[in-house]
């Protein structure tokens, strides 16, 4: 079987080839600008094609002759002035990866989602599979595009694909993977003040990808997976961080007060750079919020043993490369 892998040189898909390697033949897809850094010594293990999701003709090329592709690329960003791309790259590249699948008549798809595309309601506390996506001033840019995206998927689906949707919470991978939630580390190793109120859903990048291996393998397909290992208050997250990194934790509160502030806003940059959150109201007001992404379905069919998180954190801070942890 050849697998093709969208993404497989970022945090996700760099573990996800690995976590496949003996199940098929993995290809990858890759701009000209890649690094191979995350893929370490399986790099030359794969098949490589240069493309983009956002090139159809590069997806022709790249899918010729795949039995599955998994969707793993897309641009992650919250802030407003990056809408437009966030469009372009992420709904409308999987709506390229969706109809060249249709054309070349590659029939099993799994799209690496996130709870962003899930929605946000102020109403609810907790969030499964089963939840309908509502018009919300908390929906993010990010999430809106991979909402849309997963609505390219479902019509690839009543087309005659076969596809799986993951909805990873923020995934945990290594301090030194130097990718998107891994900036989250940061917050604390600086050893900033101030924690969100609201709670923090988590899931180790290596319990992830296994999920994901097992429900390609074992569950329903046409369906959803909400992927979450469990759902903590910001202020206990960083307290376990702060531990394990034996760093001082933050310990005053960010009330609605204090977010008008500049001068604590400031203070708060680190937590909110690069993908986990930006500078903005709207994802300082999500951060807020109580809300749980029910992980019960997922549980329900594979019963799986999750990282508690002082594991994941103190793999997470070793120096040694990712891959021979692993």
């Amino acid at each position: 079987m050849k697998i093709l892998i969208t993404g497989i040189t970022g945090l996700l898909g760099s573990y996800l080839a690995r976590e496949l390697q003996g199940v098929g033949e993995i290809h990858g897809l890759r701009r000209v600008s890649s690094t191979f850094e995350l893929l370490g010594d399986l790099e030359n293990q794969i098949q490589w094609h240069i493309g983009d999701i956002t090139d159809y003709e590069s997806l022709e090329e790249a899918f010729e002759g795949m039995d599955f592709i998994i969707h793993c690329a897309g641009l992650v960003s919250f802030s407003s002035k990056d809408s437009k791309k966030l469009l372009a790259v992420n709904t409308q590249g999987t709506a390229n990866v969706v109809n060249v699948m249709l054309d070349k008549g590659i029939k099993r798809l799994a799209f690496i989602s996130s709870v962003a595309a899930l929605g946000r309601d102020a109403e609810m506390s907790v969030i499964n599979e089963n939840y309908k996506w509502v018009t919300s001033d908390l929906n993010t840019p990010y999430g809106i595009s991979k909402h849309m995206a997963e609505l390219e998927v479902w019509r690839g689906s009543q087309e005659g694909l076969e596809v799986m949707v993951f909805n990873p919470s923020i995934i945990l991978g290594k301090v030194n993977d130097d990718r998107s939630s891994a900036a989250i580390y940061q917050y604390v190793l600086q050893e900033k003040d101030y924690y969100p109120l609201g709670s923090i859903n988590y899931i180790d990048i290596r319990d992830t990808v296994k999920l994901i291996r097992s429900l390609m393998d074992k569950a329903p397909w046409n369906e959803r997976y909400i992927l979450n290992a469990a759902t903590i208050s910001y202020r206990q997250f960083f307290e376990n961080m702060a531990t394990v990194f034996q760093k001082k934790a933050p310990d005053k509160k960010l009330s609605a007060g204090i977010l008008n502030l500049a001068l604590v806003w400031t203070k708060i940059t680190s937590l909110f750079r690069k993908t986990l959150l930006p500078l903005n109201r709207q994802t300082a007001q999500v951060a807020q919020l109580n809300i749980s992404f029910d992980n019960g379905k997922v549980q329900s069919i594979l019963k799986h043993n999750y990282i508690p998180l002082q594991e994941t954190l103190a793999w997470a801070i070793r120096n040694e490369k990712k891959h021979q942890t692993v």
